[in-house]
């Protein structure tokens, strides 16, 4: 565990794959718009006390980062001490399953990625329900995956890829962080997108991955921009296209890839806080408040932008409804690809 505090010495997805998307949402409500502020006054004093930001994965990751961007805000708009919890293990539902767990009433609570959608579309067994035990509060950031290459794969562009692919059917390998990965999840959506038979090669997280496609052993990957920034810059991959709407800003050059040739393949991670279920109204929306004021200050924004993240806001509503949403699309996704967990 790492923990480091901000105080008086302290410095998801959009997606858009229709053919997975029902016209019905999950039946059930994430919690977020469960139970209004109580008639308890210490509420209004909220926070109380330090909060506890629990990252479910290890420092130096985007979620740790966006926490620790945020934390000194917070620090400075309420003079409570902020304290960012790594709690790695477990395939990341570890640091989850302490805030389900959590008293509810904000000072603990859990900033996450689209992952937490990929265990509750994956796992059966979870020691947390994620519809049932969170109650959302905001989406904090977005950000694409970029499909890239080695050099000598001798592809320069998505349609080469796709080309190639369908030239040698089940010879090419593509690499993810592990299965039900933002990684893995990416891979599926462009494998059925593309229609093209390529096999799943899942690593214990993207640095191997990487290794493994600078090396040729795996043909693609789609890793996020932080993670490969360095090495196209230094031509040691070829950045063919992102995976968001628009290109990412540290990639200008680099087109979408829709624009690429795969019309309407859209894909954003996204990065978000939800806190214990039952967490008094008045609470989200004063946290959730907060962090959208943090998000649109000059400064935080263009140290998002420089970790290849925008700022994304969003009400417990909305927040919630891309939770469920994402869920019910992974568990298609990842029933059509036959993934196992095992």
């Amino acid at each position: 565990m790492a923990d480091r505090q901000f105080g008086l010495n302290a410095t998801g997805t959009r997606l858009t794959v229709m053919k997975f998307l029902t016209a019905t949402a999950m039946p059930a409500a994430l919690t977020c718009v469960a139970h209004a502020a109580t008639a308890d006054p210490g509420y209004s004093t909220y926070p109380a006390r330090p909060i506890r930001v629990v990252v479910p994965i290890s420092a130096g990751s985007a979620s740790d980062l966006l926490a620790r961007m945020i934390g000194p805000k917070l620090f400075d708009a309420w003079g409570q001490v902020v304290v960012v919890d790594n709690r790695t293990g477990a395939g990341g539902t570890l640091g989850v399953g302490i805030v389900a767990k959590a008293p509810a009433d904000g000072h603990t609570i859990l900033l996450t990625a689209s992952s937490l959608a990929a265990s509750a579309s994956l796992y059966r067994n979870l020691p947390y329900d994620v519809v049932r035990d969170f109650a959302a509060v905001t989406q904090v950031a977005s950000g694409p995956l970029v499909l890239v290459v080695a050099p000598g794969l001798g592809v320069k562009s998505v349609r080469q890829l796709v080309t190639l692919a369908q030239q040698q059917p089940g010879k090419l390998n593509y690499g993810s962080a592990g299965i039900g990965s933002g990684t893995h999840f990416a891979g599926e959506l462009f494998r059925h997108a593309a229609g093209i038979n390529v096999a799943h090669i899942p690593y214990k997280g993207v640095p191997e991955a990487i290794a493994d496609t600078l090396s040729g052993r795996i043909q693609y990957y789609l890793p996020p921009v932080l993670s490969s920034l360095p090495l196209i810059r230094d031509g040691k991959l070829i950045a063919l296209g992102v995976t968001t709407k628009d290109r990412a800003t540290t990639l200008p050059d680099v087109p979408t890839i829709a624009e690429a040739g795969l019309a309407g393949f859209v894909y954003d991670s996204w990065f978000g806080i939800v806190a214990p279920a039952r967490t008094p109204r008045s609470v989200i929306n004063k946290l959730g408040g907060e962090v959208t004021r943090i998000l649109a200050a000059p400064d935080v924004r263009g140290r998002m932008a420089a970790v290849g993240v925008l700022p994304r806001s969003s009400s417990p509503e909305e927040f919630g409804k891309l939770i469920r949403d994402e869920i019910e699309t992974r568990s298609r996704v990842f029933k059509d690809a036959g993934t196992k967990v095992e």
